[in-house]
C-alpha cells in the first residue's frame, strides 16, 4: 500500500519532471500576456488626459524657433547621438557618424549611408507649433527638440520623413502598418509629457491605432 508520504514524492517526481521539460526547451503555457513596449502600460489613460482643442496658428513659426542640433560633444550633435542610438555597425571619424546600418521603422528600408537617414521629430515642430509650442520660449523649444529622453527623435528614411512633414496621424500613418502601435504610444508620450494638446481627428486617429494594442488600455 503506498503511503501519504510516498505520494507526496511521486508528484514532487512528476513536478520536477515538468520544470526539467520547461528548462529543457519545451513550451510551458503560463497565459502571460504579451510585454508592452516600454512605458506603454498607461498610454490609454495619457490619451484620454490629452487637452482637446482646435489647431492654432502658424504665426510667427520658424524651425529656428526651436534650436536644434545641439552640441554632444567636440564637433558631434544630437543628431550624431540619435544615428549612433537607433543603428548597427556604426563607423565614426571623432564622433561624427559617417558610416553604419538603419532600418527605417516607418517603411521597413535599409540603408548603409548616414546622409541617407533622417532624424524625425515624432511630433513634429510645426505641430508642436500648433498644439501650445508657439507659446515656449526658444529655449524650452531647443528642449524639445533636442529631446532624446523621450520618444520624440528616431532615425528614419528621408523619403518617409519627408512624406509626413508636419502631419498628425489623423493625416499621415506609417507605410509600416506593425509600427502603429508604437508610433501612437510614443506620440502620447511625447504630448502627454510636454503638454500639448490634439486636436479631436488626431485624439480619433490615436485611440483607433491603440485599439488593436492589447497592452494599450491596461493599468
Amino acid at each position: 500500500m503506498r503511503t501519504r508520504s510516498g505520494a507526496r514524492g511521486t508528484v514532487a517526481v512528476a513536478l520536477a519532471a515538468v520544470l526539467a521539460l520547461g528548462v529543457g526547451g519545451c513550451e510551458v503555457s503560463l497565459d502571460e500576456p504579451e510585454a508592452p513596449p516600454s512605458g506603454a502600460g498607461n498610454v490609454g489613460e495619457q490619451l484620454a488626459e490629452l487637452t482637446v482643442a482646435k489647431a492654432g496658428s502658424m504665426r510667427g513659426y520658424s524651425r529656428e524657433r526651436f534650436p536644434h542640433w545641439r552640441d554632444t560633444g567636440t564637433n558631434c550633435d544630437v543628431r550624431d547621438s540619435v544615428l549612433k542610438r537607433d543603428g548597427e555597425d556604426i563607423r565614426l571619424s571623432g564622433c561624427n557618424v559617417v558610416a553604419g546600418h538603419w532600418e527605417s521603422v516607418y517603411d521597413g528600408r535599409t540603408f548603409t549611408d548616414p546622409s541617407d537617414v533622417d532624424v524625425d521629430h515624432m511630433v513634429p515642430l510645426a505641430n508642436a507649433w500648433r498644439s501650445g509650442a508657439n507659446e515656449w520660449d526658444d529655449a524650452k523649444r531647443g528642449d524639445f527638440a533636442n529631446d532624446m529622453t523621450r520618444p520624440q527623435l528616431i532615425a528614419v528614411s528621408a523619403s518617409s520623413n519627408r512624406a509626413k512633414g508636419d502631419q498628425d496621424p489623423s493625416q499621415w500613418k506609417p507605410a509600416n502598418r506593425s509600427y502603429w502601435c508604437k508610433y501612437a504610444e510614443s506620440w502620447v508620450t511625447v504630448k502627454h509629457h510636454w503638454r500639448l494638446t490634439v486636436t479631436s481627428a488626431e485624439k480619433a486617429a490615436l485611440s483607433d491605432m491603440l485599439e488593436g494594442c492589447t497592452w494599450a488600455n491596461k493599468p
